[in-house]
């Protein structure tokens, strides 16, 4: 193994598991030792211009003040309780305010500490939906290729197959169908053809609302979204978004599902709900969804409960991350970037590697024919000074919303530059 001079990462390093890597292969991390705004320090001394917010989590920068001093208040009153028997304000009040943000329709929220365990308690409650009115036979949950909804055992179930990392657990996990999205009435024909079908045998749909994310950012229209309402409404099952990644001003709205005029029966978020400061997410079903659990029957309770559910100090952050949303311009902020990003990545559409450029909101996405070298095209950005780490054959930016206009020109030059020297 690779060494450095920097003790803690030497002698730790042979004692940790890193995610998404083959540990025999990969050479040492970039050592972090801070963070400030849209910027990582190193331990080796290099600062890094941050182009992907810490897999989109980091909306406000790092280290707001607002979200430490809230943080830092609740940790001196009241870190964290269970949440069975008890509850307390930070969660009370932001499940009221959540449900407020999205609107009538969405009356009630379940915290639990992951993006992934959020989509696992969206499809509990849809499959637990049918069973309390008697048709336990609706176990599908029909998802959408290029979708990605987490990698816990139940989640990899309903992600695109081909998304590399789940192919080892193909004939473990039980099959369901992953169709194309219906972008036009060909495609909305092929998904009612199956429900007519099925229907008797499906819960729910499920899909990543305008942008897929871990796909490569994946982009379509909110018209997508209109036509799953409808056919999900045509057959009486329940509509599930996934906003893990597009909730919270990602998208240019503060949720994707509003660019649709539609909406969901039951909703994931997580990511950005804490501004990147501590694991929170969410499930947030309607009212129709929750009647079916209202029974003075025990077993129709939804029984689930994460121990750290409801963890207060990450209420508190959660709460601050909105206080920023309605006091400084974020959504102006993102459509700023959503100019600079469009401007400054369609130089690489001239690139001969180059297949596509997508942008939408505060993401950008540069599309390659071919995989590259990631290990070669990770270390090029950061010679440049930039955090940019590529997904598949994707070379994507996914900003805080605060970063000023001259960083985000050096983030999209810096991208120019290195696909121009692999091209």
């Amino acid at each position: 193994m690779t060494t450095s001079s920097i003790p803690w990462l030497d002698q730790g390093y042979p004692h940790i598991w890193l995610p998404y890597t083959q540990m025999k292969t990969a050479g040492l991390p970039a050592p972090v030792r801070a963070t400030r705004g849209c910027r990582i320090h190193l331990a080796d001394g290099r600062v890094l211009l941050d182009g992907l917010a810490s897999w989109w989590t980091a909306c406000h920068g790092y280290n707001h003040p607002h979200i430490a001093e809230s943080v830092r208040r609740q940790l001196e009153s009241m870190p964290h309780v269970m949440f069975g028997g008890l509850v307390h304000e930070p969660a009370l009040t932001l499940a009221q305010r959540l449900c407020g943000l999205l609107g009538p329709g969405l009356d009630r929220v379940f915290f639990t500490e992951s993006g992934s365990v959020s989509v696992e308690v969206a499809m509990k409650m849809a499959i637990q939906y049918w069973l309390n009115q008697g048709e336990p036979q609706r176990q599908r949950i029909l998802s959408f290729r290029g979708g990605y909804h987490g990698d816990t055992f139940g989640t990899m179930v309903v992600c695109d197959p081909d998304i590399g990392m789940h192919a080892a657990f193909q004939g473990v996990l039980p099959a369901q169908d992953v169709l194309p999205l219906p972008h036009d009435d060909q495609g909305e024909a092929l998904l009612d053809a199956l429900l007519q079908r099925q229907q008797d045998q499906v819960a729910a749909l499920l899909v990543e609302p305008l942008v897929q994310g871990a796909a490569g950012m994946q982009m379509h229209d909110p018209d997508v979204l209109r036509r799953l309402r409808r056919v999900a409404d045509r057959y009486g099952i329940l509509l599930i978004f996934d906003e893990i990644f597009t909730g919270f001003g990602r998208t240019g709205t503060l949720f994707a599902f509003q660019q649709a005029g539609v909406r969901p029966d039951i909703l994931t978020l997580s990511k950005a709900l804490t501004g990147g400061t501590l694991p929170l997410a969410a499930t947030v079903a309607s009212q129709r969804v929750f009647e079916a659990f209202w029974s003075d029957d025990p077993a129709h309770a939804l029984m689930h409960g994460p121990t750290y559910m409801g963890n207060a100090l990450a209420c508190a952050a959660a709460h601050a991350s909105l206080d920023l949303f309605g006091s400084e311009p974020r959504l102006a902020q993102v459509q700023a970037i959503e100019t600079l990003l469009a401007e400054g990545l369609g130089a690489c559409r001239d690139l001969p590697c180059v297949q596509a450029v997508r942008v939408k909101g505060a993401i950008g996405a540069v599309e390659l024919h071919r995989a590259p070298d990631r290990a070669a095209l990770c270390q090029a950005f950061l010679q440049a000074g930039v955090w940019v780490r590529p997904l598949g054959r994707t070379v994507y930016l996914t900003p805080a919303f605060v970063m000023p206009p001259d960083d985000v020109r050096q983030l999209t030059a810096a991208v120019l530059a290195v696909l121009s020297a692999v091209s």
